[in-house]
């Protein structure tokens, strides 16, 4: 085992009274008894040994593509590194886990991995919700270049560094569908009452708008929708929601989704596993979620336009564009929630601040870049945006 300075140990001890802290908080405080940084081998003896890892996750079994993911970053794994690391991936069925208690399990060594998304950690982490979506945030393609070279991954290592826990990117859902409705909405006073499944920081726009938002799992939803438990619910976007049935759950299917332009999901790693093994097979295991999640956005674009279409021709599914006024209401409290939740504390601050800043630089990029491309394409004669933009595609 390696010899940490007396400073080190200093600061092991404030990091395990943050850790314990937080599984309190999720009600998980008995699982502190299990040591972590005493249950890895050095990366010496590790280094000739199969290294058997678990991996949990927050999606159902077999669920297309969010599982497939878990599944594939498994294989990578095990064939990048030649058999010296194998993950098993055990569903939420298996796991006895809540959402919540899923980073918990990791946080404790209880599991090495686990696939989720950072705004389940929200009442307890405060600053992690800014690295799953931000309303009316940036998109897929502006996440990935915040993590990945804004300076954004870095925070989020020092966000989860006190819980012995590493984050990376691990897919992206692309901009999201707004929900499914019972009813057809008019104006923003439509929220006013309405039970509606929506999570992280689009959950407490709508909560200022009048709704009630509530907390479920994917496969939770379509029975609560038919118990009358609820009267609208968001998932992700046409291939999930289809699978899940909510087209026959509620009729009218909004866009754009305001709440999640671009949410991330994200890898988490047990600190002291990961630290416990060659460094070659770090990078292997960075390796393959960075390819994780540039697989997981690319299926997602591909594979929601086909569901769309199915959902709309097979299904007769309504779809329908928020209206400019819910948008505009919506996008003014947005701003509010944000800077009420960046007042959590310094470290919501300090993210919030970076998140907006760089937002805003890729923003201006993007007056001159892909704004003026989409415009000039929709402007174009009619002839031609029939070929790229059709009226009616379906």
């Amino acid at each position: 085992m390696r010899t940490e300075s007396d400073s080190s140990q200093k600061k092991d001890t404030t990091e395990k009274a943050d850790r314990r802290a937080f599984l309190k908080k999720a009600g998980m405080a008995g699982a502190t008894a299990v040591a972590a940084s005493s249950v890895f081998k050095p990366s010496s003896v590790l280094a000739n040994k199969t290294i058997h890892w678990q991996m949990a996750t927050t999606w159902p079994a077999g669920q297309s593509l969010l599982h497939e993911a878990v599944a594939r970053f498994a294989e990578r794994v095990n064939s990048m590194t030649e058999g010296r690391l194998k993950i098993t991936v055990l569903p939420p069925d298996s796991q006895k886990l809540a959402l919540k208690d899923v980073f918990a399990a990791v946080s404790t060594g209880r599991m090495e991995l686990a696939s989720s998304v950072a705004f389940y950690q929200t009442e307890s982490i405060p600053a992690s919700q800014w690295f799953a979506s931000v309303p009316y945030g940036m998109n897929a393609q502006g996440m990935n270049s915040w993590l990945y070279s804004g300076g954004g991954l870095k925070l989020w290592e020092e966000v989860y560094a006190p819980y012995r826990v590493i984050p990376r990117p691990f897919g992206n859902t692309g901009v999201e569908m707004g929900g499914w409705f019972k009813k057809k909405l008019n104006h923003v006073e439509d929220f006013k009452g309405l039970r509606m499944r929506m999570p992280g920081l689009g959950g407490k726009v709508i909560e200022k708008a009048g709704a009630i938002p509530v907390s479920l799992m994917g496969e939770e939803i379509y029975q609560a929708f038919k118990a009358g438990q609820i009267d609208a619910a968001e998932w992700i976007g046409p291939l999930h929601d289809m699978e899940m049935g909510l087209h026959r759950a509620a009729k009218y299917y909004y866009y754009p989704g305001w709440h999640e332009p671009g949410a991330c999901i994200e890898l988490l790693i047990n600190a002291d596993a990961y630290r416990a093994l060659p460094e070659s097979i770090q990078q292997m295991v960075d390796a393959a979620a960075a390819e994780t999640n540039l697989w997981t956005l690319c299926e997602f674009e591909t594979r929601n336009f086909t569901a769309l279409a199915t959902l709309v021709k097979e299904h007769g599914v309504s779809v329908q564009r928020f209206p400019d006024s819910v948008l505009k209401s919506f996008r003014e409290i947005s701003e509010t929630v944000l800077e009420d939740a960046s007042r959590k504390d310094s470290l919501s601050r300090k993210v919030h601040e970076a998140y907006h800043a760089f937002a805003v630089g890729k923003r201006n990029w993007d007056e001159i870049s892909e704004r003026p491309y989409y415009d000039y394409i929709d402007s174009k004669p009619k002839d031609l945006r029939r070929w790229l933009l059709p009226d009616n595609p379906y």
